[in-house]
């Protein structure tokens, strides 16, 4: 493997890197896997890239790595990784039947239009490879005709309307995704039922933790982490599962000791607070009363 990673700062080196002449349109263009020379057997590419990379791959039974995640394609998936982002994997075995392609679009493709804004706001960029998205046959056909209309458009004769048809269509493809992902996080309920699980007991332990003073309260990052999935990925399946953010629900068990501690004890608000890693009570009160409608003292009279 190497350790660092072969970094492709435009369409054409990743042309090149895969034996295929340069690209018609040099800021976006559509691969078929079936065209690209990719090396069996060859061991694990660490590769980076300075544009975005949508892939739909199917027949690839090697293991693919994205940051620290790891997925098996063993069947059709589409993943998205945006600039910069670390991809790792091993190539091809000599009897895989891949097939699908990959869309790459240079961010300067997007300068001065609308998607050059909005594109943040799709998530998924930011998602693991183990958190890629499953489509069914109906889906992977809408996808693939707005890829070879996107591919029939740069393979044309360019003209001012070109790129924005071609961005018309990508922003398309991208809000289908939006909606696939939707359907993903509502369908496969038992494996987010399981990270919900796993996060409720996950927060129940920390903050059962007698080491909390000295830890402090946790991050969206730490949480994200003890379950193995990237931050944005958990915060759309939460906010899609319970319409409340990672945040939210860190607040939300929080609270849940908090009012254990006022009613069942006779610390002090500020023992409180600091045995619940806060630094100052203050915005240990304010949090509570945020949640509540009621100062920590009021709670504690209330349920005396």
């Amino acid at each position: 493997m190497n350790s660092k990673p072969i970094r492709f700062k435009t369409i054409t080196e990743a042309h090149r890197a895969f034996g295929l002449p340069s690209p018609e349109h040099p800021l976006i263009s559509v691969l078929n896997y079936a065209d690209l020379n990719v090396p069996t057997n060859g061991g694990e590419i660490t590769a980076t890239f300075d544009f975005y990379y949508i892939s739909l791959k199917k027949g690839f039974t090697n293991k693919l790595f994205y940051g620290q995640q790891t997925y098996d394609f063993d069947e059709g998936m589409l993943y998205f990784v945006g600039p910069n982002q670390v991809l790792r994997g091993a190539g091809p075995e000599p009897d895989d039947d891949l097939s699908g392609w990959v869309l790459l679009i240079h961010p300067d493709f997007l300068w001065g239009t609308s998607l050059a804004k909005t594109i943040k706001k799709y998530e998924f960029f930011g998602y693991s490879v183990n958190e890629a998205l499953f489509l069914s046959e109906k889906e992977k056909n809408i996808l693939n005709g707005i890829v070879d209309i996107i591919q029939n458009e740069y393979q044309s004769n360019i003209d001012k309307f070109s790129q924005d048809i071609m961005i018309s269509h990508l922003e398309t493809l991208l809000n289908y995704s939006e909606r696939f992902y939707q359907r993903q996080f509502l369908t496969r309920k038992k494996s987010s039922h399981k990270i919900l699980e796993q996060m409720e007991e996950l927060l129940q332990n920390y903050f059962n933790d007698e080491d909390l003073v000295s830890r402090g309260l946790p991050s969206v990052q730490f949480v994200a982490d003890s379950l193995h999935i990237s931050v944005k990925y958990l915060g759309s399946l939460l906010k899609q599962l319970t319409g409340q953010t990672t945040q939210q629900h860190i607040h939300e068990k929080l609270i849940e000791k908090a009012k254990e501690k006022l009613s069942t004890t006779e610390l002090s608000v500020s023992e409180i607070a600091y045995e619940l890693g806060f630094e100052h009570s203050q915005s240990f009160s304010k949090l509570f009363k945020s949640k509540t409608n009621q100062s920590p003292l009021e709670f504690r009279a209330a349920f005396n």
